[in-house]
């Protein structure tokens, strides 16, 4: 992505949550915990809920909170509901969720930091090389329609799937993300996931994998990106099968400039079959053809 998420995005938010007090945001006193998460967008920072400690059962996201002020546990499932926001990218609160992660309508999570691709938030100058913030899911990620789904160093047990949602076919900030200074985006990256990963119908600015551990098939199907630079599917390890078609574009390298080419090989390792658009390599100057190698 030549807008570059994941640095600029970070260093932002950092100055704004410092701002707002978040990290100085202890657990509260000992006692019973909702198991609703609730805090108010349209005022943010100032109004962000605070997810930290231990839940026996299913939590639900309602607005926008973040989790800070220590180690989180879920014992059940986690839902974001429709048009709110869970931002869980602070190395000092790793995140575990026992059951399934569910994305509503129009939602966003930022699940996880990772020094070289995604800096934590709670990482002040935004160059810690060994500041990361793991988190755990013992279930599936499932996301239908929503606006921006943002993962690394994350380890999944389960599926991970997101199903149509994005902010449209423009690279113009919407919904959070207009708050926090990229376009839209989703990305999977510096993560292990157990089982499959199917990426349908997102229509959005930028949409990548990298650098990804996938037991099962990879399928990125009906997907309209924007940034020519997308979609980036990189240096991933798929034991399955990876089925690429009817994509807007797929590129299994990266630029080297900061424009769109030249761009430097970064193929895949693929256990089982490559299908459609993820056959060849992507072309690494402009004009050039696929391959020769597999993408």
């Amino acid at each position: 992505m030549r807008q570059r998420h994941g640095g600029t995005f970070a260093r932002f938010f950092v100055a704004v949550v410092l701002a707002a007090g978040l990290l100085a945001v202890g657990a509260g006193p000992a006692g019973a915990k909702s198991n609703t998460c609730t805090g108010d967008l349209n005022n943010f920072p100032n109004d962000v809920g605070v997810l930290s400690g231990s839940y026996s059962g299913n939590v639900t996201i309602s607005g926008a909170c973040a989790v800070v002020a220590g180690a989180t546990s879920v014992g059940g499932n986690l839902t974001v509901l429709p048009g709110s926001t869970l931002l869980a990218s602070f190395a000092s609160s790793p995140l575990t969720v026992s059951g399934n992660v569910d994305v509503k309508n129009g939602a966003t999570l930022i699940l996880g930091c990772f020094a070289s691709s995604f800096p934590c938030f709670d990482d002040p100058n935004q160059d810690n090389p060994t500041l990361n913030g793991p988190v755990s899911v013992g279930g599936n990620i499932t996301e239908t329609q929503p606006l921006g789904v943002i993962v690394h160093d994350a380890t999944i047990q389960g599926n991970v799937t997101q199903n149509g949602g994005g902010g449209g076919f423009t690279c113009d900030p919407t919904g959070v993300f207009a708050l926090l200074g990229p376009p839209v985006y989703s990305a999977y990256e510096d993560s292990s996931i157990a089982g499959n990963v199917g990426l349908n119908g997102i229509t959005s600015c930028w949409l990548g994998m990298a650098r990804d551990q996938v037991g099962g098939d990879v399928r990125v199907l009906n997907d309209q990106l924007a940034d020519p630079d997308a979609i980036e599917i990189v240096l991933n390890h798929i034991h399955g099968n990876l089925v690429c078609q009817n994509d807007s574009m797929v590129w299994d390298s990266g630029d080297l400039t900061g424009n769109l080419f030249p761009r430097v090989p970064q193929p895949n390792t693929v256990d089982g079959n490559r299908v459609g658009q993820c056959v060849l390599a992507s072309p690494a100057t402009e004009g050039g053809p696929l391959g020769p190698g597999p993408f």
